[in-house]
């Protein structure tokens, strides 16, 4: 076999990389040092319990990588993760903050087209909104002539309905919700936990959002905030996931830790990165059919007001003629 047709055959194609609904949710490390090899990408951990100990990292499969407190990367072990696709987030203890994020600039704009077009119109705007809020009551539960007023305040009364079931459930009787940095030592094990539980949620849901191409800031319900469209996602999974898991911690001594690990250990069985991908794309665009990625490189088009979509990487001089 000639040298080009082994360089072809080993050149990786868009089809062989796991697609995002597939991947680990995410990987959250500590106090290591984060480098290339010559194998792929080593997490070096160094105690005085156990020496050191060398774990590699399946980036190719990998949704989110973590950084918190004490860690430090190199280079080139970026430059593979952004190739892969793999977004890296720096973050506070616990991944509880995130304080930056670098993304794969080779994504798709396919969503983000299809989210910042119904993000601009006003009709496919609400059009969006009622279908969040419809999956969350159920399709017959909103009428066609709900204003969006009518439906947050339907959802006011839904948590506030959740909220004291589950506080009659474990004994606790009236429940408030309460979320004050401020006084944050001083909040109950619910919300301690409800609060903790939830930042977790965002950071999985801002994951799955920059890995599809889409912008976390043009949100449909949410809005002012670079996170907005993160809001709006994760609002759809609160109920099932992170409120019924904080009430279960009411007695716990450290509700933030508890809320973390508990909630990591659950998301395979909730398996909530493919709904999460799968739920973006059927309410932003639910009569576009998704399609599967060519084989080929993808390579960046010009845009053109009359004839649309227009090849790029070639050069149009003629046309100036």
């Amino acid at each position: 076999m000639s040298t080009p047709a082994r360089r072809k055959l080993a050149a990786p194609t868009v089809a062989m990389l796991p697609r995002v609904a597939d991947s680990l949710s995410f990987l959250y490390l500590d106090v290591v040092r984060v480098y290339q090899d010559d194998t792929g990408i080593c997490a070096h951990v160094a105690t005085e319990k156990r020496g050191s100990e060398y774990v590699y990292l399946p980036t190719a499969a990998l949704s989110s990588l973590l950084l918190g407190p004490g860690t430090s990367i190199t280079a080139r072990a970026l430059t593979t993760l952004a190739r892969h696709g793999t977004t890296v987030v720096a973050t506070g203890a616990g991944g509880v903050r995130c304080y930056s994020a670098m993304v794969a600039h080779s994504l798709s704009t396919d969503w983000l087209e299809h989210q910042a077009r119904a993000w601009a119109d006003p009709h496919q705007r609400l059009a969006v909104a009622r279908r969040m809020y419809a999956q969350r009551f159920g399709d017959a539960a909103v009428a066609p002539e709900a204003s969006l007023a009518q439906m947050r305040g339907m959802e006011g009364q839904r948590i506030k309905a959740m909220y004291r079931l589950l506080a009659q459930q474990y004994k606790l009787g009236r429940f408030r919700r309460s979320y004050d940095p401020e006084d944050w030592d001083d909040q109950d094990p619910v919300n301690l936990a409800l609060s903790s539980a939830n930042t977790c949620l965002y950071g999985i849901v801002h994951a799955a959002v920059v890995a599809l191409g889409c912008s976390p800031a043009l949100g449909f319900i949410h809005s002012g905030n670079q996170q907005a469209f993160v809001y709006d996602i994760a609002d759809l999974y609160k109920a099932e996931l992170t409120i019924p898991l904080a009430f279960s911690l009411n007695r716990a001594t450290h509700p933030e830790q508890q809320a973390r690990r508990h909630f990591r250990d659950q998301l395979r069985l909730f398996q909530l990165l493919p709904r999460i991908v799968t739920d973006i794309q059927r309410l932003l665009a639910p009569d576009v059919a998704i399609a599967t990625p060519d084989l080929e490189e993808q390579v960046v088009d010009l845009w053109d007001p009359v004839s649309g979509v227009v090849p790029g990487a070639v050069n149009h001089a003629g046309e100036a003629e």
